[in-house]
């Protein structure tokens, strides 16, 4: 029976990663490890700094001297052979949670009677197959797993500091064989670079996990790469149909409360409800007012994909796409959907790929000034001075389309703002210490609309409203490169931009007062007559 040691399957493995690294010299290698596997992975990382590695680790098995298990050892070396230990109890504390099995069995969305007879089943078996790896197990051999755990983990943990490669950790919150959420925590603040989500229903071996999906996860974090660094645009893959599904499902109940409403302009001038007046080809650039927190983002993505299936790559702060940066206000996991969904940081370069790429590109000129705005500022446009997005879409022929988004002082008002936050010293020093450790996105803007403090407006909720979204006709820039370098006429184009924006803004605050149906309650009452998938009417644009 083969029972190398860790150091030779170690030894085995790096040869292995050379002669991988020797054929694609230019293109990472990933090491997906689980348990021992992320032993093995990080010793490789710390043994090889030179070689490109991305490490992903579920339940890495480095905290194996804080674990139960452990205190197997002791007593396995000193049981004599005639003896036989409970085995069962052991690999029992593998099987997972059976609460978690009853969800995931309910999720599959089987008529009653089947999703029982599965459940059943899967409840007999698991104690029979239990028994019978318990009788086939012996003694000497899981003598040398535990051994070989103790190894591995020690080896890796004596070496975690020289490890350099990118790493993104993934941990249980029900592993009941290591205490991997903690151990979790603990890796990631002693790795140099990593990323860590945690899974609070999974148990140990996280990739038998129903519904766990690695592809996933890894365009969550923004993990993949092609080459030696990460292009936001070209090592972007879009969201499969199934992926798209699940992220809509989790924002559903957001548009049931925004109930919004789209309006598009057509080409001979009309308003209609819907994108109707959207252009269906790339490259598009849609430049418009950021709501107070972002919160027209969800319906507006929906929204597109729903009625139009276009995909909106978002330029966005780089606050919400930094990776390995430790103490950030929100956990880096709170920002998976906007990477899934397409967001790229805020850049000329970013830019320049995407509309060269042909894509539909959502563009917001106030950025933080206006998502994060003070009190009384509401669709109110802080926009930079310089004419650089009308350019940029010159140089490919990119129509733009202006547009404005209404409803946020029907969920809210701000109360305690900037102003309100500097005056007192506790919070005036937690924006100054939150904003040193922002990445500079306009570095030669002045005034209000210059790096913008970070802090967190206090929003006093109201009873839900609704969203309103109009989108101007499309500004064609197609042959008109020429023309739009000339500085004025550059500015020219985006003073009427800015000004089509505004307008849109002015349109939906007068046209909402006779929305019979903006209040929840209204569009609750409309639903529940009319069925609940039924559109709920709006004003006559």
């Amino acid at each position: 029976m083969d029972r190398t040691s860790f150091l030779d399957l170690l030894k085995m493995f790096e040869r292995m990663i050379k002669a991988e690294t020797y054929r694609s010299p230019n293109r990472p290698i990933y090491l997906v490890g689980e348990s021992l596997g992320g032993c093995l992975a990080l010793a490789v990382a710390a043994r090889n700094p030179d070689i490109d590695l991305l490490l992903i680790l579920a339940n890495p098995a480095t905290s194996f001297d804080k674990s139960q298990i452990q205190l197997l050892l002791p007593l396995l070396e000193l049981m004599p052979e005639q003896l036989q230990l409970n085995y069962p109890f052991i690999l029992s504390l593998m099987a997972g949670d059976p609460s978690r099995m009853f969800k995931a069995s309910t999720e599959k969305g089987l008529p009653p009677q089947q999703t029982v007879g599965e459940l059943s089943m899967d409840l007999l078996i698991m104690p029979s197959y239990i028994s019978v790896l318990a009788g086939i197990l012996p003694k000497e051999t899981l003598l040398w797993k535990l051994q070989m755990l103790e190894s591995a983990s020690a080896y890796a943990n004596s070496r975690v500091h020289a490890v350099k490669a990118e790493t993104l950790l993934l941990t249980s919150g029900k592993d009941q064989l290591l205490p991997s959420l903690a151990e979790g925590g603990r890796l990631d603040d002693a790795l140099q670079r990593s990323d860590l989500r945690k899974f609070d229903d999974c148990g140990h071996f996280l990739f038998l996990e129903e519904g766990f999906d690695l592809v996933t996860i890894i365009k969550g974090a923004r993990f993949y790469r092609r080459g030696k660094s990460l292009d936001y645009v070209l090592d972007y893959l879009p969201p499969t149909p199934a992926e798209y599904k699940k992220q809509f499902e989790s924002n559903r109940w957001f548009n049931e409360i925004t109930g919004p409403v789209m309006l598009s302009t057509l080409e001979d001038g009309r308003i209609v409800r819907g994108l109707d007046g959207i252009p269906s080809e790339g490259p598009v650039l849609y430049v418009g007012y950021h709501m107070l927190w972002g919160l027209e983002l969800a319906p507006l993505v929906t929204g597109f994909m729903n009625q139009r299936n276009i995909l909106l790559r978002g330029i966005a702060h780089p606050i919400i796409l930094e990776k390995y940066k430790k103490g950030q206000l929100l956990d880096s996991a709170s920002y998976d959907t906007h990477r899934l969904m397409g967001a790229a940081p805020v850049s000329g370069t970013n830019l320049f790929k995407l509309l060269s790429s042909k894509s539909h590109v959502l563009l917001y000129p106030g950025g933080m000034r206006e998502a994060l705005h003070r009190k009384g500022e509401e669709y109110k446009l802080f926009w930079p001075e310089e004419p650089e997005f009308v350019r940029m879409a010159a140089r490919f022929g990119a129509k733009i389309v202006p547009f404005g988004t209404v409803g946020e002082d029907d969920f809210g008002e701000v109360f305690f703002d900037y102003n309100d936050q500097m005056k007192i010293p506790y919070f005036r020093d937690q924006i100054r210490q939150r904003t040193e450790d922002l990445a500079k996105v306009r570095a030669n803007a002045t005034g209000q609309v210059a790096n913008q403090d970070l802090h967190t407006p206090w929003i006093r909720p109201k009873i839900p409203g609704r969203f309103y979204y109009r989108f101007g006709k499309p500004i064609e820039t197609a042959g008109r490169k020429q023309e739009l370098s000339d500085r004025e006429m550059s500015h020219e184009l985006y003073l009427q931009v800015k000004s089509e924006v505004e307008g849109c803004l002015a349109f939906l605050r007068e046209k909402r007062e006779s929305d019979p149906y903006r209040s929840i309650f209204s569009r609750l009452m409309y639903r529940a007559t009319h069925g609940s998938t039924s559109e709920v009417p709006t004003f006559e644009p």
